[in-house]
């Protein structure tokens, strides 16, 4: 009888340390999907169509005068391991003078380098690139220790 109870009492920590060693996934941030940006139409619509059609960026930093940044991030936790980012994706929507839309770009990253997954672009060249790659290149580079408040 008391065999039978260990033998039990076993498997269950064995179920539980299993377990405990699954991992967990979560997702961060906002980006529109492509059916939401299809919506949009290059040098027709302005920044309160696109504030109407997909929302704006969750993070007023990520606002500026000349383009809109919208990022998402997945992130991988297993056991007592510190959470590891596994993937983040970029949507840049790219303003003229006017307000109007210039260029709609998705961004991801690729064995470490930025690379362009979607591009609608109008005749003006491409702005902001090195803020994307700031966004996306910080991957691994910071710890729990250095976001938790002091």
């Amino acid at each position: 009888m008391n065999r039978g109870i260990a033998t039990l009492a076993l498997a269950g920590i064995m179920a539980l340390a299993l377990a405990a060693c699954s991992p967990i996934y979560r997702d961060h941030g906002y980006v529109p999907s492509d059916a939401d940006l299809e919506s949009l139409v290059v040098g027709v619509d302005s920044r309160a169509s696109v504030a109407e059609t997909v929302g704006s960026p969750t993070v007023a930093g990520m606002m500026r005068e000349d383009a809109w940044y919208y990022v998402a991030s997945k992130w991988k936790t297993v056991g007592p391991l510190a959470p590891e980012e596994i993937e983040r994706e970029v949507v840049a929507i790219s303003f003229d003078e006017d307000g109007v839309i210039g260029n709609i770009e998705r961004f991801g990253l690729e064995d470490g380098r930025v690379i362009a997954l979607n591009r609608r672009v109008s005749d003006s060249n491409i702005k902001g690139v090195s803020f994307i790659r700031q966004l996306l290149g910080n991957i691994g580079n910071f710890t729990a220790e250095q976001l938790a408040p002091n």
